[in-house]
């Protein structure tokens, strides 16, 4: 009875395990069946789609060649006509508005007559209000970095500082003028003395020194919190700190704590 029992457990348990198996076994043939049809299937979601591939046949030929150099021509047109007159003298025209046949063979400083032409989509008129394409542009013969520092605007560095001895310089980028004309590269670098300004008066801070020196207030209003403490606790070095930020003050020695210049 007892080995009856057993047999037929025995058995009832390896019915179960095959059933569990049998079920485990179609439960991964339909994973895989379900993933071997979503990537064989075609791409809908959204977004450019993946390993997909068109046949040349079917797309649109077109020549790039073509299609850039319009496009440059565009844009090149649209530029000039906006920034450049149409129908003025062909000498008052920005020098971006045309190109000219610069050579060195000149004497320095001297004027010196080139032959220039204007960029496409540019239009403009000699003295007797003929069109020219070509045109002679009287320039002295000087290159772009030699100008005069009226003739060109750099970039401002405010992280230099402009009191220091000896003087800070900085690498500064500049660009000429427009209407000014001149040989070589019309954007140059130079250096150039640290120049900027925080906005803090030199009279204010005389001021401040002179008739509340002794509270600190002159180096609070430069910026210069711990000395302005300094002076706020020690009563002004019991004046004599306060005497000699007066002078220094003055000759323009203490300035602002961000290295900038007194307007």
């Amino acid at each position: 009875m007892m080995a009856n029992g057993l047999t037929r457990g025995f058995e009832r348990g390896r019915n179960i395990m095959r059933s569990y198996g049998i079920l485990s076994l179609l439960l991964v043939d339909l994973f895989f069946r379900s993933a071997s049809g979503y990537l064989s299937s075609a791409y809908t979601g959204e977004g450019p789609p993946r390993n997909t591939y068109t046949s040349p046949a079917s797309s649109s030929q077109t020549s790039p060649g073509l299609s850039t150099a319009s496009s440059k021509s565009a844009v090149d047109n649209e530029k000039y006509t906006a920034k450049c007159p149409s129908g003025g003298l062909c000498s008052k025209l920005p020098a971006d508005c045309f190109n000219c046949s610069y050579h060195h063979n000149c004497s320095y400083g001297k004027p010196t007559n080139f032959t220039c032409s204007t960029n496409t989509g540019v239009h403009c008129v000699d003295g007797s209000k003929r069109q020219q394409k070509t045109f002679n542009l009287t320039v002295a013969c000087q290159f772009c970095w030699q100008l005069d520092p009226s003739q060109y605007r750099c970039n401002i560095s405010t992280i230099c500082t402009t009191v220091a001895c000896p003087r800070k310089r900085y690498k500064a980028t500049c660009k000429v003028l427009d209407h000014v004309n001149c040989l070589g590269q019309r954007e140059f670098q130079k250096r150039l003395f640290c120049n900027w300004t925080g906005g803090y008066k030199w009279s204010t801070a005389l001021t401040l020194s002179i008739t509340l020196g002794g509270f600190g207030a002159d180096r609070f209003y430069l910026g210069q919190w711990r000395e302005g403490l300094g002076k706020l606790f020690s009563f002004g070095g019991l004046g004599i700190w306060t005497l000699i930020d007066v002078l220094l003050i003055a000759v323009g020695y203490v300035g602002p704590a961000d290295g900038s210049l007194y307007i």
